[in-house]
C-alpha cells in the first residue's frame, strides 16, 4: 500500500508540473492559444480549469503524503509490552595477559678511542 501512494504521489506531482508550466502568470500560455471568443472552451474557462486542476493536484499530493506517513509511522509503532528487554551478556573474567617483562637497556662498554 506505502508503494502504490507513493507511485500516486509521483504522478501527481508530474502532472502539477506540467499544468504549471502552461501556465504563464502574465495570462498566456495555453490560454493565450484560445484569443477568438467563438471557441467551446474560452480564454477564462481554460485559465479556470488549470487553476481548479493545480488546486487539486495540491490537494491529493497533500492528502497522499498524510497517508503515507501515517502507514510509515503505524508500522514502527510497537506497543513497550510486546518489546523485550534484552540484558547484556555478563563479561567473562578476563586474566590479566602474559606479559614478560622487558629488560633495560644497558650502555654500551666505554672505550678509549685509539691514540696517534
Amino acid at each position: 500500500m506505502y508503494i502504490f501512494i507513493t507511485i500516486l504521489i509521483l504522478i501527481a506531482a508530474i502532472l502539477m508540473i506540467l499544468i504549471v508550466l502552461v501556465q504563464n502568470s502574465k495570462g498566456g500560455g495555453l490560454a493565450a492559444g484560445f484569443s477568438s471568443s467563438n471557441q467551446i472552451m474560452g480564454v477564462r474557462k481554460t485559465t479556470d480549469f488549470l487553476e481548479k486542476a493545480t488546486w487539486t493536484l495540491a490537494a491529493t499530493i497533500i492528502v497522499l503524503s498524510i497517508l503515507t506517513a501515517k502507514f510509515t509511522t503505524s508500522r514502527s509503532n510497537v506497543p513497550q509490552s510486546q518489546i523485550e528487554v534484552q540484558q547484556p551478556a555478563p563479561l567473562a573474567p578476563t586474566t590479566a595477559p602474559d606479559v614478560t617483562p622487558v629488560l633495560p637497556i644497558q650502555p654500551a662498554p666505554e672505550t678509549t678511542p685509539p691514540t696517534e
